[in-house]
């Protein structure tokens, strides 16, 4: 995975080099975090993927759960809960599924409590059951009261048979659903308390189901730990988390108060949606540490090429300037798509002869990136060399400590999300009104 970014004549280096300075306390504070084996620090979480037996947990817990008569893992969660796993089996398997029905086990994501979605999970479970072995049932919910999930869990166990022996739930310890679970005998796996969920994609949240999914784990947290070594670079101008936090916050402050992750790659959708949930509840704050009102954050899109090219492209080249660009493509596929030697219908509009479709697919990536370069519309790119878990690991790992070193510029606490809490409370007031 590569960094890289156009120098802009919009941009004045001496600032990017300011922001730098503001970040080196702080990324000694992360130097220091990695010094402990405990998850004692809210950015503990960079310490997930060199925790052997946090691994070894997991993989016991799949020999135990799974066998070869495995066809579907239930993934009850939502939010940081989901999004992680999601993001990487979609990257790997889930992007295909429909084209391959034949392959085994699939993830089926339980993450909307909405009534038409859920009555055909229900059914297809009812109908598709017929061996306990063939289903597991994953519940994942760090405080153990998420309304949402916890009404899907009882739903989808209210269809499986035997559902206490076919059903894990991942949570805090002493949670109130870990205590329901230990008392009902139901297998439990266990969430760092200080480990928030947008950033436990390396704890049994994610990486439990996905092991279960025959994702090769291992793969994915040493791309993680390789990127943490980078990414805690001391030279900050090599460092391509400072980097890229620096260039965000540099262009925040210039008016591109929306960052557009541009995926050229379609299997990637559900990682970009993972990184808005990232950049999201990690940045949009309405008061400072300190406690001032400041209503701040990064509005993060994602876009899919060449696809919204064709639906968001003249927007975002003729439409206002309040946006910043980071543009993800690179990785070749080992599958080639020659077109045909013989074109019928060919208008020689085009000149498509001898080519392949990644041929295509490069054209554009390159002519959108010369436009954004002609039109000085500030971009970054991230280059992948394929889309495998070394590299999902280390594209992961290294948004986070991003999201971590922009917190820091920005002064505003990266890990909670007290406005969020405001919605469930409500909900939980008006679900007991109603009893």
């Amino acid at each position: 995975m590569e960094l890289r970014y156009l120098e802009s004549a919009q941009l004045d280096n001496s600032k990017i080099q300011q922001h730098l300075s503001k970040l080196r306390q702080y990324h000694e504070k992360l130097v220091h975090v990695t010094t402990h084996t405990e998850y004692s620090e809210a950015e503990s979480s960079i310490n997930l993927p060199f925790d052997q037996q946090n691994i070894s947990t997991v993989m016991e817990m799949k020999a135990k759960k799974t066998s070869s008569q495995l066809k579907y893992i239930i993934d009850v969660g939502i939010g940081g809960s989901s999004l992680g796993t999601k993001a990487i089996y979609d990257a790997l398997y889930g992007y295909t599924d429909l084209l391959e029905p034949n392959r085994f086990p699939k993830i089926i994501f339980v993450d909307t409590n909405d009534a038409d979605q859920l009555s055909h999970i229900l059914k297809f479970l009812t109908k598709s059951i017929i061996n306990p072995e063939e289903v597991l049932i994953n519940v994942i919910t760090k405080s153990g009261k998420t309304t949402e999930t916890l009404a899907n869990m009882e739903l989808i166990e209210s269809v499986v048979p035997n559902f206490k022996d076919r059903t894990v739930i991942t949570t805090m310890h002493n949670s109130p659903l870990w205590i329901a679970a230990q008392d009902a005998g139901i297998a439990t796996l266990t969430v760092p308390d200080k480990v928030g969920g947008r950033y436990s994609v390396f704890t049994a949240v994610g990486l439990f189901p996905l092991a279960c999914a025959n994702v090769d784990i291992l793969g994915l947290v040493e791309g993680a730990m390789n990127t943490r070594q980078s990414c805690l670079n001391p030279d900050l101008e090599s460092n391509p988390a400072t980097v890229s936090a620096a260039l965000l916050f540099e262009h925040y402050g210039q008016g591109k108060v929306i960052n557009d992750n541009f995926f050229f790659h379609p299997e990637l959708e559900s990682l970009g949606k993972w990184y808005r949930q990232l950049m999201g509840e990690s940045i949009g704050k309405e008061f400072d540490m300190q406690g001032n009102q400041i209503n701040t954050g990064i509005t993060p899109t994602v876009s899919i090429g060449s696809t919204d090219l064709h639906s968001m492209g003249q927007l975002y080249l003729g439409g206002p300037k309040n946006k910043f660009f980071t543009l993800i493509g690179g990785a070749h596929k080992h599958t080639k798509v020659d077109l045909p030697t013989y074109m019928p219908l060919d208008t020689k509009v085009v000149p498509l002869e001898n080519k392949t479709t990644q041929n295509i697919m490069d054209a554009i990536y390159g002519g959108l990136a010369a436009t954004f370069k002609k039109q000085q519309i500030p971009f970054m790119e991230i280059i992948l060399e394929d889309i495998a878990e070394e590299n999902l690991g280390r594209f992961m790992q290294f948004k986070m400590l991003e999201m971590m070193y922009l917190g820091c510029l920005f002064n505003v606490n990266t890990f909670d999300q007290p406005n969020v809490e405001s919605y469930k409370n409500e909900t939980k007031r008006l679900l007991q009104e109603q009893s």
